[in-house]
């Protein structure tokens, strides 16, 4: 997946969708492990767009431990709020988010 392939618009557009979600993805104190990798996939292949949240006992700055799960979902980072962000991914298979051009 190309990364930031998102426009302002689209991010912006996926960012107030963010705002009524619970956060489905939590990072604890083990940090960024391949459970957390492999939930995190299967909760965007399902959802395209989850909230995650690090947790007060994480290792890892909010904004780091964040970015590398993105990384290593392939996801698109669409922002980082304190111990909260947003990630997404488009399912081609079955979309269920429609992104403004």
């Amino acid at each position: 997946m190309i990364r930031n392939s998102l426009t302002g618009k689209q991010k912006s557009f996926l960012r107030s969708m963010g705002m009524s979600e619970e956060p489905i993805v939590q990072i604890g104190k083990e940090g960024v492990t391949p459970t957390v990798v492999q939930a995190a996939r299967e909760a965007i292949k399902k959802r395209e767009l989850i909230k995650v949240r690090v947790l007060q006992n994480s290792p890892e700055e909010p904004a780091d431990a964040i970015e590398l799960l993105a990384e290593r979902a392939d996801a698109n980072l669409v922002q980082v709020i304190g111990r909260n962000g947003l990630l997404f991914k488009r399912n081609f298979e079955k979309p269920k988010i429609v992104l403004p051009k």
